[in-house]
């Protein structure tokens, strides 16, 4: 960063005259932008006025939990935990592929690179509950479309993520590789996979984390899962079962939290 004289008595500024002019047309049409935004809104504020009542009234309509409809959802919170363990090993199978075709130094050409950058990104482009009613449309309602869904959502992340790992290896430990007379696949094998591994291993236990929360929604419409009883619950306004829902789906999230955090300080 350079130091430029900004006046006539010598003082200086990390910045010069046009360096900080762009800086405040940037921050004012940022301003301005956030409040175009804000008035296209149209919020209505009588609303916003009377949601701590609002609030306070669901709550004591839910309030105290259903204790006895908890061993009714232990089916529904394992379908979930379910979909998201095979969503996500569904995720890994197909975006390895994609990973390695997707970065620069491994693709084959630049075809197969426009291919797996147009796969990353139209995978992650699209929210897991279209993929969801997607798949609903296709397969029918259940833990299948679920599977599918997550599934799918997550190859662009994972693809993304490793591909960004595989561009930035040693390049010399695959030469080595290379040098002994390896073929291109024993290359991969030796001289990229070992480099890439931890952060594999990192993005898939969080990928996995990730997708335990999506499991949760997806059932909203009819993919499977926790969310299928919460919807049920909801419509039917028993407001005691949907907080027991609730409290559950908090407790599976934090155990994946813990589990998440514990295999990913392991591999660094």
């Amino acid at each position: 960063m350079s130091i430029e004289s900004t006046d006539d008595f010598g003082e200086w500024s990390t910045r010069g005259r046009k360096r900080r002019l762009v800086r405040y047309v940037g921050l004012l049409v940022t301003f301005v932008a956030v409040a175009i935004s804000w008035r296209a809104l149209n919020v209505r504020y009588e609303y916003v006025e009377t949601a701590p009542e609002s609030v306070q009234d669901l709550l004591n309509r839910m309030y105290p939990p259903d204790a006895a409809y908890a061993n009714e959802i232990v089916g529904p919170l394992l379908e979930t935990v379910n979909i998201a363990i095979l969503g996500t090993g569904l995720a890994i199978l197909l975006a390895l592929p994609v990973a390695f075709i997707g970065a620069d130094n491994t693709t084959p050409n630049r075809a197969t690179y426009l291919l797996g950058k147009f796969l990353i990104v139209a995978t992650r482009s699209v929210n897991v509950i279209i993929w969801a009613i997607i798949f609903v449309i296709l397969f029918g309602s259940g833990a299948l479309a679920g599977v599918l869904a997550v599934g799918f959502r997550s190859i662009g992340f994972v693809a993304k993520l490793i591909a960004e790992e595989i561009e930035e290896i040693n390049p010399t430990q695959v030469e080595a590789v290379r040098a002994t007379g390896a073929s291109r696949t024993q290359a991969l094998l030796y001289g990229i996979v070992p480099q890439v591994k931890p952060a594999f291993v990192g993005v898939s236990v969080y990928r996995w984390d990730i997708n335990v929360r999506s499991s949760t929604i997806i059932g909203f419409v009819g993919a499977g899962g926790i969310g299928v009883e919460l919807q049920n619950s909801i419509n039917f306004l028993d407001w005691h079962r949907v907080l027991t829902i609730l409290i559950a789906i908090l407790v599976v999230v934090l155990v994946s939290e813990l589990i998440s955090a514990y295999l990913r300080s392991k591999v660094r």
